[in-house]
C-alpha cells in the first residue's frame, strides 16, 4: 500500500543523514517481536531523537518473586529498572536480562511472561474477530430466514466456503461437523491476522503470523487434534503399513519413516505460514529502504527518482500480499482438514463376488 510506504518512510527519514544507518537492522526490527509498540520517531528542536511508542506490561518471574511494570520504565533500552535491562532490538533478539547494582550484566535471565507486541496484537485480533462474528450473529436474529447482507453476507460466504470446500471433501460428510468449529476458528484467525499485518498503523501492523511461536502453537494444536482423533486404521497404517515387504517391517524402516511423517506434517505447516508472511513484509520494507540507501550514497535527487519505482513495487507487493493472506489461511486450514481426514478415515473393503 502507498500508505505503508509513507508511514514507514517517516522513521527512516530521521536516519537519512546518519552514516550508521543499518537497513538490515531496521527491517528485522519491524518484523520481530518487542516489549513496546513502536509508532514513529521524531527529532526535537535541539536535534535529539525521540521515539513514540505504546508501552506494554512487563511481567517477570525471577528468584521466587514476580515483578510487574510497564515497558516505558526502560526508556527504550536507555535505562535499567528494578535490576533489569532491556537489550537487543533491531537485528538482535530483544530480551530482558538481570543487572547488578553497579549496572553490570549478571548473566541471569528472568522468566519473561510479558505481554509483547505480538501478544497484544493477538488479543486485539481476537476481540475484533469476536465483534465481527457477533455482528453477523445479531443480523440473523434481526432478520431470520432472510438473505444476509453487509458484513453478515461476507462471514456467511467464508463459513460456507470452509464447510463445503474444505471440511466436507477432506474429512467426509459423516465426520466433518465434529471438526468444523476448529477449522472455522483456524481459518478466520489466520486470515484476519494476515490482513491486520498489512495495515501499517495501530492497532494493526503487527506481524502476528510471521512469528514462529504463533505458527508453532497452531501447528501443535493441529498435531494434537489429528493424533488424538486417529483411529485404529490410522495407527495400523503407521506401524504395520499394508503392501510393504515383511523385511521392511521387521527391520522397522517403514514404521520409522511413517512415524517421522507424523511429526514433519505440523512442522511443514508451521514453517510455510511463518516464511510466507514474513517474506512479504521483508520485501515491502526492502523496497522502501532502497530509497534511503541510494539517497545517502548518491544524493536526494537519485533517491527521489528511485522512490517512484520503489513505491510502485511496494504497492504491487502489498496487493499481492492481500491474496497471499487468503491463500495461506486456506492452505493451512485445508492441510489441517486433510491430516484430520486421514486420521479418522475408515478402510475401504472391496466386495468380492462369490
Amino acid at each position: 500500500m502507498l500508505v505503508t510506504a509513507l508511514l514507514l518512510a517517516t522513521p527512516l527519514a530521521t536516519h537519512a543523514e546518519e552514516e550508521a544507518f543499518d537497513p538490515g537492522s531496521m527491517i528485522i526490527g519491524h518484523v520481530t517481536d518487542a516489549h513496546s509498540w513502536h509508532m514513529f520517531d521524531y527529532k526535537s528542536s535541539d536535534g535529539a531523537e525521540h521515539a513514540v511508542a505504546i508501552p506494554l506490561p512487563v511481567i517477570l518471574w525471577n528468584d521466587g518473586h514476580l515483578d510487574v511494570f510497564m515497558s516505558s520504565r526502560f526508556h527504550h533500552g536507555h535505562a535499567d529498572y528494578k535490576g533489569y535491562r532491556l537489550v537487543g532490538g533491531g537485528a538482535e533478539k530483544e530480551e530482558i536480562v538481570c543487572v547488578d547494582e553497579a549496572g553490570a550484566l549478571t548473566g541471569v535471565k528472568p522468566l519473561d511472561l510479558s505481554i509483547t507486541k505480538t501478544s497484544a496484537a493477538i488479543m486485539i485480533a481476537v476481540v475484533l474477530l469476536l465483534v465481527i462474528v457477533f455482528i453477523a450473529r445479531a443480523g440473523y436474529k434481526k432478520r431470520p430466514n432472510q438473505a444476509p447482507k453487509g458484513l453478515q453476507s461476507l462471514v456467511e460466504m467464508l463459513v460456507v466456503f470452509v464447510r463445503d470446500s474444505i471440511a466436507k471433501p477432506m474429512i467426509g460428510e459423516k465426520r466433518y461437523e465434529r471438526y468444523l468449529p476448529y477449522l472455522l476458528t483456524l481459518f478466520f484467525f489466520i486470515f484476519f491476522c494476515n490482513i491486520l499485518g498489512l495495515i501499517p498503523f495501530f492497532p494493526a501492523g503487527a506481524n502476528i503470523t510471521g512469528n514462529i511461536a504463533v505458527t508453532a502453537t497452531l501447528a501443535v494444536i493441529t498435531f494434537l487434534i489429528t493424533n488424538i482423533s486417529g483411529n485404529k486404521h490410522y495407527w495400523t497404517d503407521i506401524f504395520n503399513t499394508p503392501g510393504v515387504p515383511a523385511w521392511l517391517k521387521i527391520f522397522p524402516l517403514m514404521p520409522v519413516v511413517e512415524l517421522v511423517g507424523v511429526f514433519t506434517k505440523p512442522i511443514v505447516l508451521m514453517i510455510r505460514l511463518f516464511a510466507n508472511m514474513t517474506a512479504g513484509h521483508i520485501v515491502i520494507l526492502g523496497f522502501i529502504v532502497i530509497i534511503f540507501i541510494l539517497s545517502n550514497l548518491f544524493g536526494m535527487a537519485v533517491g527521489g527518482a528511485v522512490s517512484v519505482v520503489s513505491v510502485l513495487f511496494s504497492v504491487f507487493i502489498s496487493l499481492l500480499e492481500c491474496l497471499v493472506a487468503y491463500i495461506q489461511a486456506f492452505v493451512f486450514t485445508m492441510l489441517t482438514a486433510l491430516y484430520i481426514g486421514m486420521a479418522v478415515a475408515e478402510p475401504h473393503h472391496e466386495k468380492v463376488e462369490g
